[in-house]
């Protein structure tokens, strides 16, 4: 009788081992799969920052264009030629905006670039913890075999 307790007994260590082991190898499924949509969460994130910027660009053009207009047609209303300050303004009012949709170009690349390191982060976070679970599993295995095994000697 004392022997069928200790067959038992090797018997749920070694289930118990193995329930660890599949417990763990699922776990570094799930952890591998959300660094995945994690990832894909943060490169979504970086196609709509950069149609954002692309919008914030064609808005400040369009600005652009409605006030060199205007400029334009207060210039040829007062009856001055375009020439000397009047040009000098409108010059300042094209560089400008080349500068601000520079600066704007710049912000959505500096925002891609954060949006694809977070996403490779993500990615390599999620590859670590899942080494990490796998390597659990197996330890979960060794151990409910090393239990079983010294349960039967």
């Amino acid at each position: 009788m004392a022997l069928d307790a200790v067959t038992i007994a090797a018997g749920a260590s070694a289930a118990s081992g193995f329930l660890g082991f599949k417990g763990n190898q699922a776990a570094a499924k799930a952890a591998r799969q959300t660094a995945e949509y994690n990832a894909k969460v943060r490169e979504n994130e970086a196609i709509l920052v950069a149609r954002q910027k692309v919008e914030e660009e064609a808005n400040l053009r369009r600005n652009s264009d409605r006030l060199i207009s205007t400029q334009r047609v207060a210039t040829a209303a007062s009856g001055i030629q375009m020439s000397g300050s009047a040009l000098n303004a409108l010059a300042d009012t094209y560089f400008n905006t080349e500068r601000d949709a520079l600066r704007i170009q710049y912000s959505a690349d500096v925002a891609a670039t954060a949006a694809e390191a977070s996403a490779t982060l993500a990615r390599a976070e999620g590859r670590a913890q899942a080494a990490a679970l796998k390597m659990q599993s197996y330890q979960s295995l060794l151990s409910g075999s090393e239990k079983a095994a010294t349960l039967l000697m």
